[in-house]
């Protein structure tokens, strides 16, 4: 019973659909934005769950899998299939909704949010080759993860600011620190997405996908991609942490997801079961989410 609620929760990406909530959640706490209306945190949710359901979407027709993802959704695709229409009334609802309470807001926006906008959606349908193009980034080896990390870090941190402008009128007071948000999560969820990489790393092998792992090998990506990432990450969230006088304190919180994920990273030279992934690799963005947000609220308690 426990495991059929487990695989449920995280093979039908309802987690991560929590992640993205929790994750700009923590944008707004650590720029110190109001938050949303639910209406908008509704559609993150459903259209985060729509998103990554979809590259399973085909398994109803395929034979039975190894893989114990793939087969559950072979198990489960009535299911899946009505979910999908689900969420999909429940995001052009939403859409709807928002757009009949602040369309003037909406039109008004300047172009360089436009840009910002149009920029996250495309690069997600290209990774799937949902575009007339046929371009498909899922197919461009070690620069998948790069699109992934950019779709995630665009979708948590440009989105909370421009629903901010839309509903509150509010401009970010200082962009600099927006922007280096912005990277900060490109890196973490970059590296995040290697990791997975290295479960994909038999099937990218035979479709001769170069993703890093098949490039260099599990070892080298580790130690000379993955390490050096999150080094470079903790150091300049040390550089940012000093400029700002920050508390040895609130430092410490900050740093705890990147120490947790370097401590995976080190562990992924033992094979590992998928819900390992999917619980420990993905739940280290919830960590970061929540070390964000309980970093600012020190910050207040304790200036």
């Amino acid at each position: 019973m426990r495991s059929g609620i487990i695989q449920f929760i995280f093979f039908a990406n309802y987690f991560v659909g929590l992640l993205a909530v929790a994750l700009s959640v923590e944008t707004v706490f650590q720029l110190g934005l109001p938050l949303a209306s639910p209406v908008y945190y509704i559609l993150l949710f459903s259209a985060t769950v729509m998103y990554y359901t979809y590259a399973y979407s085909g398994a109803a027709a395929s034979a039975i899998s190894s893989n114990p993802r793939t087969e559950w959704y072979r198990q489960h695709h009535t299911f899946v299939r009505q979910s999908q229409k689900f969420f999909a009334v429940i995001c052009l609802m939403a859409a709807v909704i928002l757009f009949y309470q602040y369309q003037e807001a909406i039109l008004k926006l300047p172009l360089y949010y436009w840009l910002l906008l149009v920029s996250i959606p495309v690069a997600g349908l290209l990774y799937y080759g949902l575009l007339p193009s046929s371009f498909n980034l899922r197919n461009t080896g070690w620069f998948k993860a790069f699109v992934i990390g950019f779709v995630w870090a665009g979708c948590v941190n440009f989105l909370p600011v421009t629903m901010a402008k839309i509903e509150y009128g509010i401009h970010v007071s200082e962009p600099g620190f927006m922007l280096w948000l912005f990277l900060k999560n490109w890196m973490f969820c970059t590296v995040n997405a290697i990791m997975f990489d290295i479960k994909d790393y038999d099937d990218d092998a035979n479709r001769q996908l170069k993703t890093f792992v098949v490039r260099f090998g599990l070892q080298k990506t580790i130690f000379f991609v993955l390490i050096p990432l999150l080094i470079i990450g903790i150091v300049s969230l040390l550089i940012f942490t000093h400029y700002k006088n920050f508390s040895a304190l609130v430092i410490g919180v900050n740093l705890l997801p990147f120490l947790s994920l370097l401590y995976v990273a080190y562990s992924l030279q033992r094979p590992k079961k998928i819900l390992y992934y999917l619980i420990v690799i993905d739940g280290l963005l919830l960590v970061k989410a929540l070390c964000g947000i309980s970093g600012i609220v020190l910050l207040r308690a304790f200036p």
